[in-house]
Protein backbone atom coordinates (compact mmCIF):
# COMPACT_ATOMS: atom_id res chain seq x y z
CA UNK A 1 0.00 0.00 0.00
CA UNK A 2 2.71 2.53 1.07
CA UNK A 3 4.13 1.96 -2.63
CA UNK A 4 1.11 2.96 -4.49
CA UNK A 5 0.79 5.72 -2.22
CA UNK A 6 4.42 6.65 -3.73
CA UNK A 7 3.22 6.05 -7.25
CA UNK A 8 0.24 8.23 -6.89
CA UNK A 9 2.55 10.83 -5.39
CA UNK A 10 4.48 10.76 -8.37
CA UNK A 11 2.12 10.98 -10.65
CA UNK A 12 0.63 14.05 -8.36
CA UNK A 13 4.06 15.70 -8.55
CA UNK A 14 4.03 15.42 -12.87
CA UNK A 15 0.85 17.33 -12.48
CA UNK A 16 2.51 20.25 -9.91
CA UNK A 17 5.46 20.69 -12.29
CA UNK A 18 2.94 20.91 -15.38
CA UNK A 19 0.80 23.58 -13.67
CA UNK A 20 3.59 25.65 -12.55
CA UNK A 21 4.59 26.00 -16.33
CA UNK A 22 0.94 26.63 -17.13
CA UNK A 23 0.22 29.28 -14.39
CA UNK A 24 2.79 31.64 -15.82
CA UNK A 25 4.71 32.50 -12.46
CA UNK A 26 1.33 32.03 -10.52
CA UNK A 27 -0.35 34.82 -12.73
CA UNK A 28 -3.12 32.73 -13.92
CA UNK A 29 -5.71 31.82 -11.26
CA UNK A 30 -6.51 27.81 -12.36
CA UNK A 31 -3.29 26.60 -13.02
CA UNK A 32 -1.89 28.24 -9.83
CA UNK A 33 -5.01 26.62 -7.91
CA UNK A 34 -4.13 23.38 -9.22
CA UNK A 35 -0.84 23.27 -8.53
CA UNK A 36 -1.63 24.10 -4.86
CA UNK A 37 -3.68 21.31 -5.03
CA UNK A 38 -1.40 18.87 -7.02
CA UNK A 39 1.38 20.04 -4.62
CA UNK A 40 -0.33 19.20 -1.31
CA UNK A 41 -1.44 16.08 -2.42
CA UNK A 42 1.77 14.88 -3.82
CA UNK A 43 4.01 16.02 -0.28
CA UNK A 44 0.90 14.42 1.57
CA UNK A 45 1.35 11.04 0.10
CA UNK A 46 4.69 10.80 0.34
CA UNK A 47 4.97 11.80 3.56
CA UNK A 48 1.99 9.09 4.53
CA UNK A 49 3.97 6.34 2.95
CA UNK A 50 7.44 7.72 4.28
CA UNK A 51 5.93 5.84 7.72
CA UNK A 52 6.69 2.91 6.14
CA UNK A 53 9.20 2.79 3.32
CA UNK A 54 13.00 4.06 3.77
CA UNK A 55 13.50 7.69 2.35
CA UNK A 56 15.97 6.78 -0.33
CA UNK A 57 13.80 4.74 -2.19
CA UNK A 58 10.70 6.03 -1.88
CA UNK A 59 12.11 9.92 -2.93
CA UNK A 60 14.19 8.31 -5.89
CA UNK A 61 10.52 6.83 -7.32
CA UNK A 62 8.90 10.14 -6.42
CA UNK A 63 11.30 12.18 -8.22
CA UNK A 64 11.71 9.81 -11.05
CA UNK A 65 7.62 9.62 -11.83
CA UNK A 66 7.48 12.84 -11.79
CA UNK A 67 10.69 14.03 -13.23
CA UNK A 68 10.30 11.27 -16.62
CA UNK A 69 5.63 12.33 -16.62
CA UNK A 70 6.78 15.75 -16.73
CA UNK A 71 9.75 15.29 -19.23
CA UNK A 72 7.24 13.04 -21.63
CA UNK A 73 4.17 15.10 -20.87
CA UNK A 74 6.35 18.22 -22.24
CA UNK A 75 7.34 16.73 -25.41
CA UNK A 76 3.88 15.18 -25.99
CA UNK A 77 1.73 18.29 -25.13
CA UNK A 78 3.62 21.32 -25.02
CA UNK A 79 5.75 21.48 -27.83
CA UNK A 80 9.51 20.58 -25.78
CA UNK A 81 12.18 19.61 -28.24
CA UNK A 82 12.15 15.62 -28.35
CA UNK A 83 15.63 14.39 -28.97
CA UNK A 84 17.50 11.04 -28.81
CA UNK A 85 19.62 12.22 -25.75
CA UNK A 86 16.42 13.53 -24.01
CA UNK A 87 14.71 9.82 -24.24
CA UNK A 88 18.05 8.12 -23.48
CA UNK A 89 18.15 10.20 -20.08
CA UNK A 90 14.25 9.00 -19.26
CA UNK A 91 15.08 5.49 -20.02
CA UNK A 92 18.27 5.75 -17.40
CA UNK A 93 16.12 7.30 -14.77
CA UNK A 94 13.68 4.53 -15.19
CA UNK A 95 16.74 2.30 -15.17
CA UNK A 96 18.38 3.73 -11.78
CA UNK A 97 14.56 3.44 -9.88
CA UNK A 98 14.33 -0.16 -10.77
CA UNK A 99 17.96 -0.92 -9.73
CA UNK A 100 17.13 0.62 -6.51
CA UNK A 101 14.09 -1.46 -6.11
CA UNK A 102 16.11 -4.16 -6.77
CA UNK A 103 18.86 -3.81 -4.46
CA UNK A 104 16.90 -4.80 -1.92
CA UNK A 105 17.12 -1.64 0.35
CA UNK A 106 12.91 -1.38 0.23
CA UNK A 107 10.76 -2.96 2.23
Amino acid sequence: MAWLLVIVAGVLETGFAICLKLSHGFTRLWPTVAFCVFAIGSFGLLTLSLKKLDVGPAYAVWTGIGATGTAIYGMVFLGDVVSTLKIVSISLVIIGIVGLQMSGSAH
